[in-house]
């Protein structure tokens, strides 16, 4: 059992990903989910500032990395444990929601912005892990398998669409690190740091909060 694609079940020629009628619209998309305001491009912000873009790399990849696995366990059957016990994602997004709280709470209250040749403060594998409670990464790529995947040879353009996800992910998470460099000379004004922070944790806070109250799961096909 798989998600019944809801863009793709009016097009019944649709065998692939990489079939222009599937693939454009799916790869604008992607693109306007991971580029829009979320809890990875916050912490893309604030690594940018803290690492700049070079160091903020490991995280940029660890992101795309992820959502990308995480659409491959939705295709091999995490997205039917899903449909069969609702409350496995309830409980994923919520904690995931609350978490981000937190995350937020932390940002808020941490200091001025100093120079720093350290690695980011979440590296690739935290980016990765990262991915598992972030709601709006959940709510992306069960969105995705629910609209866009055609349901012929399933596996394989589930994993098509997993390493597009990505690929789109690395430069949209990047203008994000690029904006934080920009701004890192300007935030190490202690008075001028208190704005940014509290940005990013609004900014994490108003993203988070949508999904918390809403359902990703209600974009797929019954």
């Amino acid at each position: 059992m798989k998600f019944a694609p809801t863009f793709c079940k009016n097009l019944p020629n649709i065998a692939r990903m990489t079939d222009p009628v599937i693939l454009a619209p799916f790869l604008i998309f992607a693109f306007l989910m991971t580029v829009s305001p979320g809890p990875n491009n916050a912490m893309a912000l604030a690594s940018g500032v803290r690492v700049g873009l070079a160091g903020s790399f490991p995280l940029i990849g660890g992101i795309a990395a992820g959502v990308a696995l995480q659409m491959l366990a939705i295709g091999l059957g995490l997205g039917t444990l899903f449909e069969a016990y609702p409350v496995t994602h309830e409980i994923l997004r919520i904690g995931g929601s609350f978490y981000l709280m937190s995350f937020a709470w932390k940002i808020a209250r941490s200091g001025p912005i100093v120079e720093s040749t350290e690695s980011s403060p979440i590296g690739f594998w935290g980016a990765v892990a990262f991915q598992w409670v972030n709601p709006k990464a959940w709510a992306i790529t069960v969105s995705a398998a629910a609209t866009y995947i055609p349901s012929s040879d399933y596996l394989l353009n589930i994993s098509i669409a997993a390493a597009l996800l990505a690929l789109v992910a690395i430069p949209s998470v990047a203008v994000w690190a690029a904006a934080g460099r920009l701004l890192r000379n300007v935030l190490t004004r202690p008075t001028y740091a208190r704005i940014f922070n509290l940005s990013v944790a609004f900014l994490l806070v108003a993203s988070t909060v949508p999904i918390l109250l809403g359902n990703p799961l209600a974009a797929r096909s019954d």
